[in-house]
Protein backbone atom coordinates (compact mmCIF):
# COMPACT_ATOMS: atom_id res chain seq x y z
CA UNK A 1 0.00 0.00 0.00
CA UNK A 2 1.63 3.65 -0.99
CA UNK A 3 2.08 6.50 1.09
CA UNK A 4 -1.41 9.04 0.71
CA UNK A 5 -3.35 11.99 2.69
CA UNK A 6 -6.34 11.68 4.75
CA UNK A 7 -9.26 11.60 3.10
CA UNK A 8 -7.87 12.11 -0.24
CA UNK A 9 -9.49 14.43 -2.68
CA UNK A 10 -10.56 11.76 -5.78
CA UNK A 11 -12.00 12.95 -9.34
CA UNK A 12 -14.13 10.51 -10.68
CA UNK A 13 -13.18 10.45 -14.17
CA UNK A 14 -16.70 8.86 -15.04
CA UNK A 15 -16.29 7.43 -19.00
CA UNK A 16 -18.27 8.09 -22.06
CA UNK A 17 -19.52 4.74 -21.46
CA UNK A 18 -20.40 4.50 -17.98
CA UNK A 19 -22.10 8.03 -18.57
CA UNK A 20 -24.31 7.27 -21.29
CA UNK A 21 -25.03 3.71 -20.97
CA UNK A 22 -24.39 2.39 -17.36
CA UNK A 23 -24.64 5.09 -14.96
CA UNK A 24 -25.09 2.67 -12.00
CA UNK A 25 -21.38 2.03 -12.20
CA UNK A 26 -20.79 5.65 -11.48
CA UNK A 27 -22.49 5.81 -8.47
CA UNK A 28 -20.90 2.60 -7.57
CA UNK A 29 -17.48 3.99 -7.95
CA UNK A 30 -18.34 6.99 -5.78
CA UNK A 31 -20.13 4.95 -3.45
CA UNK A 32 -16.97 2.42 -2.89
CA UNK A 33 -14.97 5.54 -2.84
CA UNK A 34 -16.23 7.28 0.17
CA UNK A 35 -16.91 4.39 1.74
CA UNK A 36 -13.08 4.21 1.91
CA UNK A 37 -12.53 7.42 3.14
CA UNK A 38 -12.18 9.41 0.15
CA UNK A 39 -14.04 13.13 -0.89
CA UNK A 40 -15.22 12.49 -4.39
CA UNK A 41 -15.88 14.92 -6.86
CA UNK A 42 -17.29 14.38 -10.57
CA UNK A 43 -16.30 17.37 -12.42
CA UNK A 44 -18.58 18.75 -14.60
CA UNK A 45 -16.25 20.02 -17.29
CA UNK A 46 -14.76 16.16 -17.89
CA UNK A 47 -14.88 14.52 -20.95
CA UNK A 48 -14.16 11.63 -23.17
CA UNK A 49 -10.17 11.12 -22.70
CA UNK A 50 -9.68 11.06 -26.23
CA UNK A 51 -8.72 7.25 -26.57
CA UNK A 52 -10.93 6.72 -29.66
CA UNK A 53 -9.21 9.48 -31.80
CA UNK A 54 -5.67 8.82 -30.56
CA UNK A 55 -6.30 5.17 -31.52
CA UNK A 56 -7.93 6.30 -34.52
CA UNK A 57 -4.41 8.47 -35.80
CA UNK A 58 -6.20 12.04 -34.87
CA UNK A 59 -3.46 12.61 -32.67
CA UNK A 60 -3.98 16.51 -32.47
CA UNK A 61 -7.86 16.02 -31.77
CA UNK A 62 -6.76 13.59 -28.82
CA UNK A 63 -4.13 16.36 -27.39
CA UNK A 64 -7.00 19.22 -27.73
CA UNK A 65 -9.04 16.41 -25.36
CA UNK A 66 -6.00 15.49 -23.42
CA UNK A 67 -5.46 19.20 -22.75
CA UNK A 68 -8.69 19.76 -21.21
CA UNK A 69 -8.60 16.57 -19.31
CA UNK A 70 -5.52 17.62 -17.58
CA UNK A 71 -6.73 21.11 -16.81
CA UNK A 72 -9.83 19.66 -14.95
CA UNK A 73 -7.99 17.08 -12.95
CA UNK A 74 -5.28 18.95 -11.69
CA UNK A 75 -6.27 20.00 -8.34
CA UNK A 76 -7.34 16.71 -7.11
CA UNK A 77 -5.03 14.42 -4.57
CA UNK A 78 -5.64 11.61 -7.12
CA UNK A 79 -7.91 10.59 -10.61
CA UNK A 80 -9.89 7.56 -10.82
CA UNK A 81 -11.49 5.73 -13.29
CA UNK A 82 -14.04 2.60 -13.31
CA UNK A 83 -12.41 1.48 -16.46
CA UNK A 84 -8.45 0.69 -17.00
CA UNK A 85 -8.93 1.67 -20.61
CA UNK A 86 -9.56 5.26 -20.16
CA UNK A 87 -7.26 5.04 -17.21
CA UNK A 88 -4.64 3.54 -19.26
CA UNK A 89 -4.84 6.26 -21.89
CA UNK A 90 -4.21 9.03 -19.24
CA UNK A 91 -1.83 7.11 -17.62
CA UNK A 92 0.20 5.09 -20.68
CA UNK A 93 -0.50 7.32 -23.28
CA UNK A 94 -1.20 11.11 -22.10
CA UNK A 95 3.13 11.32 -21.75
CA UNK A 96 3.48 9.43 -25.13
CA UNK A 97 1.17 12.10 -26.69
CA UNK A 98 3.28 15.27 -25.62
CA UNK A 99 6.36 13.77 -25.72
CA UNK A 100 7.67 16.56 -28.08
CA UNK A 101 6.10 20.01 -25.73
CA UNK A 102 7.85 19.65 -22.70
CA UNK A 103 5.66 22.15 -20.89
CA UNK A 104 2.37 19.56 -21.81
CA UNK A 105 4.46 16.80 -20.87
CA UNK A 106 5.34 17.72 -16.87
CA UNK A 107 1.57 18.18 -16.56
CA UNK A 108 0.94 15.02 -17.84
CA UNK A 109 3.40 13.07 -16.42
CA UNK A 110 1.96 15.27 -13.19
CA UNK A 111 -1.49 13.60 -13.97
CA UNK A 112 -0.68 9.96 -14.79
CA UNK A 113 1.11 9.80 -11.55
CA UNK A 114 -2.02 9.84 -9.78
CA UNK A 115 -4.23 7.75 -12.15
CA UNK A 116 -5.40 4.91 -11.07
CA UNK A 117 -8.28 2.12 -11.90
CA UNK A 118 -10.89 1.79 -9.60
CA UNK A 119 -10.05 -1.44 -8.39
CA UNK A 120 -6.19 -1.00 -8.15
CA UNK A 121 -6.94 2.07 -6.52
CA UNK A 122 -9.61 1.05 -3.79
CA UNK A 123 -6.83 -2.09 -2.87
CA UNK A 124 -3.31 -0.54 -3.39
CA UNK A 125 -4.27 2.82 -2.20
CA UNK A 126 -6.96 2.93 0.30
CA UNK A 127 -6.45 -0.61 1.45
CA UNK A 128 -9.86 -1.34 1.40
CA UNK A 129 -10.44 -5.39 2.32
CA UNK A 130 -14.39 -5.32 3.38
CA UNK A 131 -17.12 -4.02 0.87
CA UNK A 132 -20.79 -3.62 1.22
CA UNK A 133 -21.61 -5.78 -1.58
CA UNK A 134 -23.41 -9.12 -1.37
CA UNK A 135 -23.43 -11.88 -4.52
CA UNK A 136 -25.09 -14.97 -5.22
CA UNK A 137 -23.88 -17.04 -7.40
CA UNK A 138 -20.68 -18.20 -9.71
CA UNK A 139 -19.04 -15.53 -11.28
CA UNK A 140 -16.30 -15.61 -13.98
CA UNK A 141 -13.95 -11.95 -13.64
CA UNK A 142 -12.82 -11.15 -17.70
CA UNK A 143 -9.79 -8.82 -16.94
CA UNK A 144 -9.73 -6.12 -19.63
CA UNK A 145 -6.70 -6.00 -22.03
CA UNK A 146 -6.09 -2.27 -20.73
CA UNK A 147 -6.28 -3.14 -17.16
CA UNK A 148 -3.68 -6.12 -17.86
CA UNK A 149 -1.25 -4.68 -19.33
CA UNK A 150 -1.55 -0.60 -18.91
CA UNK A 151 -2.52 -0.77 -15.18
CA UNK A 152 -1.09 -3.81 -14.18
CA UNK A 153 -4.28 -4.61 -12.27
CA UNK A 154 -4.92 -8.51 -11.88
CA UNK A 155 -5.56 -9.47 -8.53
CA UNK A 156 -7.00 -6.33 -7.36
CA UNK A 157 -10.36 -7.04 -8.24
CA UNK A 158 -10.18 -10.57 -7.47
CA UNK A 159 -9.29 -10.02 -3.70
CA UNK A 160 -11.93 -7.47 -3.25
CA UNK A 161 -14.62 -9.98 -4.87
CA UNK A 162 -13.65 -12.43 -2.52
CA UNK A 163 -14.56 -10.16 0.06
CA UNK A 164 -18.54 -10.38 -0.91
CA UNK A 165 -20.27 -12.89 0.85
CA UNK A 166 -22.06 -15.50 -1.13
CA UNK A 167 -19.35 -14.98 -4.46
CA UNK A 168 -18.13 -18.14 -5.91
CA UNK A 169 -15.40 -17.14 -8.70
CA UNK A 170 -14.26 -19.19 -11.43
CA UNK A 171 -10.74 -18.59 -13.49
CA UNK A 172 -10.98 -18.60 -17.33
CA UNK A 173 -8.60 -20.24 -18.99
CA UNK A 174 -7.72 -17.47 -21.52
CA UNK A 175 -7.85 -15.00 -18.95
CA UNK A 176 -5.52 -13.28 -20.71
CA UNK A 177 -7.32 -12.79 -24.01
CA UNK A 178 -9.25 -10.35 -25.28
CA UNK A 179 -12.55 -10.48 -25.52
CA UNK A 180 -12.57 -9.11 -29.09
CA UNK A 181 -13.75 -5.63 -28.38
CA UNK A 182 -10.64 -3.62 -28.38
CA UNK A 183 -12.57 -0.11 -29.26
CA UNK A 184 -12.73 0.31 -33.32
CA UNK A 185 -10.98 -2.89 -33.38
CA UNK A 186 -14.69 -4.81 -33.82
CA UNK A 187 -15.52 -2.32 -35.97
CA UNK A 188 -12.81 -2.45 -38.36
CA UNK A 189 -12.25 -5.96 -37.96
CA UNK A 190 -16.16 -7.73 -37.63
CA UNK A 191 -15.13 -11.41 -38.20
CA UNK A 192 -12.19 -11.77 -36.19
CA UNK A 193 -13.88 -9.51 -33.26
CA UNK A 194 -17.03 -12.09 -33.43
CA UNK A 195 -14.79 -14.75 -33.47
CA UNK A 196 -12.76 -13.60 -30.19
CA UNK A 197 -16.18 -13.01 -28.82
CA UNK A 198 -17.85 -16.73 -28.84
CA UNK A 199 -14.34 -18.13 -27.99
CA UNK A 200 -14.40 -16.24 -24.71
CA UNK A 201 -18.27 -16.17 -24.34
CA UNK A 202 -18.00 -20.39 -24.44
CA UNK A 203 -15.05 -20.21 -21.68
CA UNK A 204 -17.27 -18.41 -19.56
CA UNK A 205 -20.05 -20.61 -20.31
CA UNK A 206 -18.35 -23.89 -20.12
CA UNK A 207 -17.14 -22.61 -16.52
CA UNK A 208 -20.17 -23.22 -15.16
CA UNK A 209 -20.83 -19.40 -13.94
CA UNK A 210 -24.05 -17.94 -14.00
CA UNK A 211 -22.58 -13.94 -14.07
CA UNK A 212 -19.54 -12.36 -15.91
CA UNK A 213 -18.09 -9.43 -14.15
CA UNK A 214 -15.01 -7.01 -15.30
CA UNK A 215 -13.80 -3.90 -14.92
CA UNK A 216 -14.29 -2.01 -18.56
CA UNK A 217 -17.82 -1.24 -19.99
CA UNK A 218 -16.54 -1.79 -23.43
CA UNK A 219 -16.10 -5.57 -23.17
CA UNK A 220 -18.94 -5.78 -20.49
CA UNK A 221 -21.00 -4.55 -23.66
CA UNK A 222 -19.43 -6.76 -26.28
CA UNK A 223 -19.43 -9.66 -24.01
CA UNK A 224 -23.06 -9.65 -22.61
CA UNK A 225 -24.39 -8.55 -26.46
CA UNK A 226 -23.09 -12.06 -27.62
CA UNK A 227 -24.85 -13.67 -24.95
CA UNK A 228 -27.93 -12.34 -25.25
CA UNK A 229 -27.62 -13.04 -29.05
CA UNK A 230 -26.59 -16.72 -28.19
CA UNK A 231 -29.10 -16.81 -26.10
CA UNK A 232 -26.78 -17.30 -22.92
CA UNK A 233 -28.74 -16.90 -19.79
CA UNK A 234 -25.87 -15.50 -18.31
CA UNK A 235 -25.47 -12.07 -16.95
CA UNK A 236 -22.97 -9.31 -16.58
CA UNK A 237 -21.99 -6.42 -14.15
CA UNK A 238 -19.53 -4.44 -13.81
CA UNK A 239 -17.11 -4.85 -10.56
CA UNK A 240 -17.90 -1.59 -8.83
CA UNK A 241 -21.33 -2.88 -9.04
CA UNK A 242 -21.34 -6.07 -7.68
CA UNK A 243 -18.93 -4.60 -4.74
CA UNK A 244 -21.25 -1.79 -3.82
CA UNK A 245 -24.45 -3.61 -3.63
CA UNK A 246 -25.93 -1.37 -6.12
CA UNK A 247 -29.11 -3.30 -7.73
CA UNK A 248 -29.29 -2.93 -11.38
CA UNK A 249 -30.74 -5.09 -14.27
CA UNK A 250 -27.71 -6.67 -15.57
CA UNK A 251 -26.29 -5.33 -18.26
CA UNK A 252 -27.74 -4.95 -21.74
CA UNK A 253 -31.37 -6.43 -20.00
CA UNK A 254 -34.42 -4.59 -18.49
CA UNK A 255 -35.75 -5.10 -15.18
CA UNK A 256 -39.54 -6.35 -15.58
CA UNK A 257 -41.37 -3.29 -13.85
CA UNK A 258 -38.91 -1.47 -16.79
CA UNK A 259 -40.50 -3.33 -19.60
CA UNK A 260 -44.05 -3.49 -17.77
CA UNK A 261 -43.60 0.52 -18.23
CA UNK A 262 -43.00 0.71 -21.57
CA UNK A 263 -45.06 -1.91 -22.38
Amino acid sequence: MVERPQNPSVGLFATCLVDLFRPSVGFAAAKLLEAAGCRVAVPRAQTCCGQPAYNSGAKADAKRIARRVIATFRPFDYVVAPSGSCAGMIKAHYPEAFADDPRWLARAEALAAKTYELTGFLHDVMGVRAVPGKFEGIAAYHDSCSSLREMKVREQPRALLGAVPGMALRELPGRDVCCGFGGTFCVKYPEISNHMTADKCREIAESGADTVIAGDMGCLMNIAGKMLRDGRAIRAYHVAEVLAGVEAAPIGQVKPEAEEATA
